[in-house]
């Protein structure tokens, strides 16, 4: 997804033009819409025409129009989007307030407009336009004195480093300089590695070289780690999967990314962290119940006491018809991170998403063992009868 103009107020008012380069953007797109706010899109409408003799006929005109969301229907199997509502712009074509229904388009740009822009779709925004929110997989591609680190999306590979050493050949008797320059090497793709992967949003990285050149790296790497106490790349080594590739060209990740191993280890790696999320909250909720709060208004409960650790709320929850509820929904995710605490937003696509929805879809794991609040809800439910 391509932001091409963002016009904001500081009441929150205001537009987006967005332009959806691939499928996967039309979700995106759906989650960003909510009835009562304003889309600006080429469409094409059926016109009827009469001519001079009298006799009429239609013709199909390609026009802009301006609508007033009504309803929004998305179609998970075809990626498709379609936008009904009602005509708020004069235009030559379709009168004021007459029906519409917009089908949006790849690669063709729309205008949002809304009159409050909440923190959960501006967050959406901005994860949808950023590669590097998507790159949930990155490698590193080598051979001796070459190394490419590149940040893997679904729709492109990211080339973030590209290091070069000159590396003297071993001479009879004599490697000390072949040995440094590597070393020399292997410090810099270490640097770049650090610099440019954020292993908050990675799940694998994957190390890519001919020979033994990956296996000698990653030899070094951990063990400087581990002498200068490096705890990013001592925390993150399970992230690393070494696999054999032809040369250190970036061209080269594809045989890497082909290896039915890797294909395997890196399907779904954005949707994993989501599954392993709600794994963690079922185990909680079998050994310690008093830390795993789901419902909105035990979560809600559970954040006033500050003790919310880990937030998943399902996004189907941001598309709630009532404003006043979904606005509860926002607080409540940006109240959990002004805490400090982790919010996982689950996708209602994905069999993690659906989990949740069967829990309310708002679920939380605690920092610590919150009894009391099921004793009041029990207190006045029992003073209620």
């Amino acid at each position: 997804m391509k932001l091409l103009r963002k016009s904001i107020e500081k009441d929150n008012a205001g537009q987006v033009t967005l332009m959806p380069e691939e499928p996967e953007d039309m979700w995106h797109a759906y989650n960003l819409l909510r009835p009562g706010d304003s889309l600006r899109a080429s469409t094409i409408r059926k016109v009827q025409t009469e001519s001079a003799t009298g006799s009429v006929g239609s013709n199909r005109v390609r026009t802009t129009l301006t609508l007033c969301v009504e309803t929004i229907d998305f179609d998970s199997q075809a990626c498709q989007l379609r936008v009904k509502g009602t005509n708020i712009q004069e235009n030559e074509y379709v009168k004021m307030g007459a029906y519409h229904t917009i089908e949006l388009e790849p690669n063709r740009q729309f205008t949002l407009a809304k009159k409050q822009w909440d923190s959960v779709v501006l967050e959406r925004i901005e994860q949808a336009c950023d590669p590097a929110w998507s790159a949930d997989v990155a490698a590193v591609v080598m051979q001796e004195g070459l190394a490419h680190v590149c940040l893997v999306t679904p729709s492109m590979t990211l080339t973030r480093a590209k290091v070069e050493v000159n590396i003297p050949r071993k001479r009879r008797g004599s490697c000390a300089q072949h040995d440094r320059a590597l070393e020399r090497f292997y410090d810099q793709v270490a640097q770049a590695i650090q610099r440019h992967i954020n292993f908050e949003v990675v799940k694998c990285v994957l190390v890519a070289s001919p020979g033994f050149v990956r296996e000698q790296f990653c030899d070094y790497m951990f063990q400087q780690a581990v002498k200068t106490d490096n705890k990013l790349l001592l925390e993150n080594r399970s992230k690393f999967l070494q696999v054999h590739s032809s040369s250190g060209h970036k061209y080269a990740l594809k045989e890497a990314l082909c290896d039915p191993a890797v294909a395997n280890r890196l399907s779904d790696t954005k949707a994993a962290g989501e599954v392993k999320a709600l794994d963690d909250f079922y185990k909680m909720l079998q050994h310690e119940p008093d830390r795993a709060f789901y419902g909105l208004k035990h979560v809600e409960k559970a954040n006033e006491a500050m003790a919310i650790d880990t937030l998943l709320i399902s996004d189907e929850l941001f598309r709630h018809q009532d404003v006043a509820t979904r606005s509860r929904y926002v607080k409540l995710v940006d109240s959990v991170k002004e805490n400090m605490g982790t919010v996982r937003i689950f996708s209602s696509l994905h069999v993690s998403g659906e989990q949740l929805g069967q829990l309310t879809g708002v679920a939380a794991i605690l920092r610590f063992p919150v009894a009391e609040l099921s004793d009041e809800e029990d207190e006045s439910s029992s003073e209620e009868d």
